[in-house]
């Protein structure tokens, strides 16, 4: 293969993507307003803020990781022209998806108490425990919303839930701001005020979503007549069979990141502070390779579903340089302007918070250049996992994904962060380790499959020309 038989994949996977990225970025909006307008409040808000989001943001891994099980199984049925199965697909799916964000919803708000223990600063703790309750709830909101999103990804509609996000984001920053900061005749309610306009356009994002895709003449059949007699139990463990292997290898990665907030804290707040602004910085450039991950999984299901191995793996491949092309653009941004970035985030004229501020700043320029370092592991190892899952291959990569994460980067994280001079810096360059050992065994992982699978094609082939 040449190297234009890939880039001429580029526009397609272009037209594909950028929905899909742009959706994502607005769905990333919302945590870096929420940062924004707290960090004007202070660094030890800012800080509960990013105690409060961990917590969210593990149940929140289960749940999109879980939802991405339906996007490969729609892709694949809408290749094959097989209505019944994506519409079984669409409501096992859904469903599922709704009962899982109650689940985390629960636990999440039983699990707070979990924060005592983890020898974060009492002030910090004490003010993300109101936070928690809101953020949590709106996980229903968000995973059924997730439900919805798959199923239209799946069907190659992907700038539906680019409109559904930017909707939300419209309605979360009225309702940050006047709630925030008591505008107008709404209470001054600091962070809780954030929580609140999380929840408010998250059920916004959700209802908008239905009806945007109930009202689409292509898309309406699927929503007719439903009803619990249609659910089956075969198709119920096929989603929980794809989804629960693809949710443990979100987990294991945005735990590793969660566990990257709580070693900071464990430091101290400015660095706590300093990792959620550079987390936040590098999850918006992450949110481009994300897109392209989805858009890895729509191809390459819709090549599995038409049995085209050979197409399949130069659509695989071209989605795989077009991530690291965008992502040593980012990593060069991060460079170029890791000084500059992290004082977006905070108030530099408050002369109370003054010192922890210049802090703050100095600490996350320094993990910036790690995060310009491991843009290119990141995206490569999501965009190939988006592949894998389109060839509805996740156990392996679910075991993948533990070692490099948390045999590999965590301890490095650990070791370098509580034990060495590196601190902060230290715990980012862990990171940079897991994500590197991931990309590089999931790619050997679906060279090794896709090799296998156009062998046996062939074989196949053959053996049908010989009878």
């Amino acid at each position: 293969m040449t190297l234009s038989h890939y880039t001429k994949e580029f526009s397609y996977n272009l037209k594909l993507a950028y929905p899909i990225i742009l959706g994502m970025l607005g769905h990333t909006l919302i945590g870096i307003v929420d940062n924004i307008m707290v960090g004007k409040l202070g660094s030890t808000e800012l800080a509960a803020v990013s105690l409060g989001n961990s917590f969210i943001f593990i149940a929140m891994s289960l749940g999109i990781g879980f939802s991405t099980a339906i996007t490969p199984l729609i892709a694949q049925a809408d290749a094959e022209k097989d209505e019944k199965k994506i519409r079984s697909v669409f409501h096992h799916g859904l469903l599922l998806c709704t009962i899982l964000g109650i689940a985390l919803f629960v636990i999440i708000v039983l699990a707070k108490p979990i924060m005592l223990l983890m020898h974060q600063p009492k002030e910090v703790v004490e003010m993300a425990y109101p936070y928690i309750d809101w953020v949590a709830f709106s996980l229903i909101p968000v995973i059924v919303y997730q439900g919805y999103k798959q199923f239209a990804d799946g069907l190659s509609k992907t700038k539906y839930s680019m409109y559904a996000i930017f909707m939300a984001n419209v309605v979360h920053i009225f309702f940050n701001y006047v709630l925030i900061y008591g505008v107008w005749f709404f209470p001054k309610l600091g962070i809780l005020g954030a929580a609140l306009g999380t929840v408010i356009s998250r059920i916004m994002m959700v209802v908008f979503m239905h009806y945007i895709l109930k009202y689409d003449k292509n898309i309406k059949p699927y929503f007719k007549n439903f009803s619990f007699k249609e659910i089956k139990k075969s198709v119920i463990k096929k989603v929980i069979n794809l989804g629960t292997p693809s949710a443990l290898q979100m987990l294991f990665e945005v735990s590793l990141f969660t566990g990257a907030i709580w070693l900071s804290g464990s430091i101290g707040k400015t660095s706590q502070a300093a990792n959620q602004i550079a987390l936040t910085l590098a999850t918006m450039t992450f949110m481009f390779a994300m897109g392209l991950s989805v858009t890895a999984m729509i191809r390459v299901s819709n090549q599995k579903g038409l049995n085209d191995y050979v197409k399949l793996v130069v659509v695989a491949k071209s989605i795989f340089l077009l991530a690291i092309i965008i992502e040593i653009v980012f990593a060069l941004f991060f460079i170029a302007f890791h000084n500059y970035l992290p004082s977006l985030f905070l108030n530099l004229e408050n002369t109370h918070q003054a010192i922890d501020n210049r802090e703050v700043v100095h600490i996350a320029a320094q993990l910036l250049v790690v995060a310009a370092i491991f843009q290119i592991s990141d995206g490569i190892q999501v965009v190939v996992l988006g592949a894998l899952r389109g060839l509805q291959d996740v156990k392996v990569p679910m075991y993948i994904t533990f070692v490099a994460y948390w045999l590999v980067g965590f301890p490095i994280s650990f070791y370098l962060g509580l034990y060495t001079k590196l601190k902060a810096t230290g715990i980012w360059i862990g990171l940079l380790a897991g994500l590197t050992i991931a990309a590089i065994l999931l790619y050997i992982r679906f060279n090794q499959l896709s090799k296998r699978l156009i062998e046996e094609q062939i074989i196949t082939h053959r053996e049908i020309q010989t009878q």
